[in-house]
């Protein structure tokens, strides 16, 4: 629950959309979300934070040199599902209330923090990414797979002008948030990032999308 949030726990559930979400994921995945994971995943090792983890769609992705996950997530829907999930995963995965504005570990607690299209329905992203810095350790890395605001000034309008609706019928989601400044913003340094557009569903347009990964300062 965000700190900045009056409406308490009741605000970060969207039973509706979890539960659509949880249907569009499966295709989702196989047109490419899959494959976007496990490459966000590699190289990952130690002690994880997977933020705003859903249903629990990158469990299995996980490397064996990850010693442990704990899957934060918000949504009553999605983490029951992601409860199910963890107990086939090949690393030790925990399932646990939290949103990505108050994670539920101490400081420099994890080698590294996991989103997967989450700061994109975040309350206060820059409020999520100053969380998200104080439970790395330095040195420690966040893993990033969002999709964000496009880079066409038309589209990118589009964006704005769709924003407001959209939020409502998608838990929270913002299609507009430079993501990337954001990280970079947040104190972050970034090591590597690649841009692209994906299709999440036959019918959608395809529409910009980060895949990086960046380190606390030391």
């Amino acid at each position: 629950m965000s700190p900045q949030d009056p409406e308490g726990p009741a605000a970060l559930q969207h039973p509706r959309f979890a539960r659509a979400y949880a249907r569009a994921v499966v295709g989702m995945n196989r047109r490419g979300g899959a494959e976007h994971r496990r490459r966000l995943l590699a190289g990952l090792q130690g002690s994880v934070i997977e933020v705003g983890a859903g249903e629990g769609s990158s469990f299995g992705l996980y490397p064996a040199a990850v010693t442990d996950v704990l899957a934060v997530e918000p949504d009553d829907y999605m983490r029951g599902l992601a409860d199910v999930r963890a107990k086939s995963a090949p690393v030790p995965v925990a399932v646990v209330a939290g949103s990505a504005e108050r994670i539920p570990v101490p400081d420099a607690s994890a080698d590294a923090v996991v989103c997967s299209l989450v700061l994109c329905s975040v309350a206060d992203q820059e409020a999520a990414l100053a969380e998200i810095f104080r439970v790395l350790r330095p040195g420690g890395t966040l893993a990033y797979y969002e999709h964000v605001r496009s880079d066409s000034r038309l589209l990118a309008a589009a964006e704005d002008v769709l924003t407001p609706v959209w939020q409502r019928m998608a838990g929270g989601c913002h299609p507009n948030r430079d993501t990337l400044e954001a990280v970079r913003a947040a104190g972050f340094q970034v090591t590597d990032n690649e841009r692209f557009r994906f299709a999440p569903q036959a019918l959608t347009p395809p529409v910009a999308h980060i895949l990086g990964h960046a380190t606390r300062p030391d």
